[in-house]
């Protein structure tokens, strides 16, 4: 029924982990956006989403990450017509130092603040409201 989707507002020291989306993907190419992917049949079934993002942000970035925090989720339309269904979890780094693992899905990372998120010009509209909802999980 869905594309079940997870992605990480990752946070440290005053500033969120943003990837640039390689121009190889299929979704988003090239875009600004957060550490994530799909949900696969071979996450464990208990806390699925969580095993999910943990694979997904080693395989993406290499760090393992602390205990993670639910923020918002969200359902939007692909460009083929299926319906994806988002999980976004707020969490900070515990080990390992962030890189691009495969050029193929991450072009670049950066470190920004939440204003420089929110203020720049080739960040999507979805990002921004991410990063403005994950902000809300510091203060909670």
């Amino acid at each position: 029924m869905f594309l079940v989707i997870v992605e990480a507002a990752i946070y440290q020291d005053g500033r969120w982990l943003i990837i640039k989306r390689s121009e190889k993907e299929k979704h988003a190419a090239g875009l600004l956006a957060l550490v994530g992917g799909k949900v696969d049949l071979e996450d464990h079934p208990n806390d699925i989403l969580e095993h999910a993002m943990r694979r997904e942000i080693k395989e993406e970035i290499a760090i393992e990450v602390n205990d993670l925090r639910y923020v918002k989720s969200a359902s939007f339309l692909l460009p083929d017509g299926r319906c994806a269904l988002e999980t976004i979890f707020f969490c900070r780094p515990k080990s390992g130092i962030p890189h691009a693992v495969s050029a193929d899905e991450v072009a670049e990372l950066y470190w920004m603040t939440t204003d420089d998120v929110l203020n720049h010009p080739s960040a999507p509209d979805y990002l921004k409201d991410q990063i403005s909802q994950a902000a809300k999980v510091l203060h909670d």
